[in-house]
């Protein structure tokens, strides 16, 4: 298994904004092969810093979804939030291969 964290910190006010924003994602991702799970994560201490977690079957299933038109669409979306706060937030992604469960 592979996982990917897209961790972004946004001001405290507007972390509802962006919540209500995932919740209402397009579920794209949802139908790529060897996609199993997406949650958003906030952190209990700071509740500006928000996690996008993202489980694959393999790093391949990942890779092909990163070179996807379908991916493309979705962080081209992102670029046109109407709110400057949120339209200008860069993520700090980390990616893990599962080694032991």
């Amino acid at each position: 298994m592979f996982v990917v964290d897209s961790m972004v910190q946004v001001p405290e006010h507007k972390a509802d904004d962006l919540i209500d924003i995932y919740r209402k994602r397009s579920r794209l991702v949802d139908q790529a092969d060897g996609f199993i799970s997406f949650q958003l994560l906030q952190n209990d201490r700071k509740p500006g810093e928000l996690t996008v977690h993202l489980e694959w079957e393999s790093k391949e299933a990942y890779l092909n979804w990163a070179r996807s038109e379908q991916f493309k669409k979705i962080h081209e979306l992102e670029k046109q939030y109407p709110d400057q706060e949120l339209q200008g937030i860069v993520p700090k992604v980390s990616k893990y291969e599962v080694v032991a469960k």
